[in-house]
């Protein structure tokens, strides 16, 4: 704008000068003329006042670059929007280490099923501590409690193992299998997918089942719940249920409060 002024702004003196010698130009055009040429100037000054020539000029656009998601800040969004219905929530912890390993096992393409069950074995075996979480909707499906092996301890779960006829519970991360008749009724097999920690499970029959000893009303009567052989034993009344929510290839996670366990796993760290 300021140079289409200025253009005119000179048209307009050269019109006038060529016009003062020859003696062409009489009162009226020249009132005319210098009328012109102060409106022309006048312009000009506002359109210099009031545009900057460097406002044309492209300035660059700072793009802010995008703040990447901790895994801690993600699992404590998740956690605080899970949707409990009428159940109690994983310890906060406890559910942060199990979405890790569900996460590798995501990634390693070890799931099917986008079920996460967690076993908090370091709360009472009176305690539910056992939960079922549809990972599309982020809620919990089911609650309940579960029997440890006889030799892993009495009301609480102390000592794991491995090792095939140890009557022990293994902890760790697992990938639920097939389901079976067996003589514990309708069953789910498991398979530990962590060396030396429980990669043994398929080889021991440890599986999932009910049992009549893993029932909340014998747990509060004598102050634990009964005891399996290793396996992850439920009431007799939630078996099916919880089966047919996990089976073919969910995640299963065995927790407890083991540093040497809680150090070594790959899934954690």
């Amino acid at each position: 704008m300021f140079g289409k002024y200025y253009f005119i702004f000179l048209q307009l003196s050269k019109y006038l000068i060529n016009l003062l010698p020859k003696n062409k130009m009489n009162y009226k055009q020249g009132t005319i003329a210098f009328i012109a040429l102060i409106l022309v100037g006048v312009a000009i000054a506002k359109s210099s006042n009031d545009s900057n020539p460097l406002d044309n000029v492209p300035k660059e656009i700072v793009v802010k670059p995008e703040v990447e998601e901790t895994f801690e800040s993600k699992a404590l969004s998740l956690y605080e929007a899970l949707e409990c219905n009428s159940f109690s929530a994983p310890n906060e912890e406890v559910f942060a280490k199990a979405l890790k390993g569900y996460y590798k096992m995501e990634e390693e393409g070890r799931l099917k099923n986008r079920k996460l069950t967690i076993i908090d074995f370091s709360k009472s075996s009176t305690e539910k501590r056992l939960w079922v979480i549809d990972m599309d909707d982020n809620k919990i499906l089911l609650e309940s409690v579960v029997a440890h092996g006889r030799k892993t301890g009495d009301e609480y779960a102390v000592q794991f193992s491995n090792t095939i006829d140890s009557h022990m519970s293994s902890l760790g991360f697992y990938k639920t299998g097939e389901t079976y008749i067996g003589s514990n009724g309708f069953s789910m097999r498991l398979d530990g997918l962590e060396k030396g920690i429980n990669d043994n499970a398929r080889v021991r029959a440890i599986v999932v089942h009910g049992a009549n000893y893993a029932s909340e009303k014998l747990g509060i009567q004598q102050g634990r719940l009964g005891r399996s052989y290793g396996c992850p034993a439920v009431p007799v009344e939630i078996n099916k249920e919880l089966i047919e929510l996990i089976k073919d290839e969910s995640c299963l996670f065995i927790y407890a409060t083991k540093q040497d366990y809680l150090n070594r796993s790959e899934y954690l760290i």
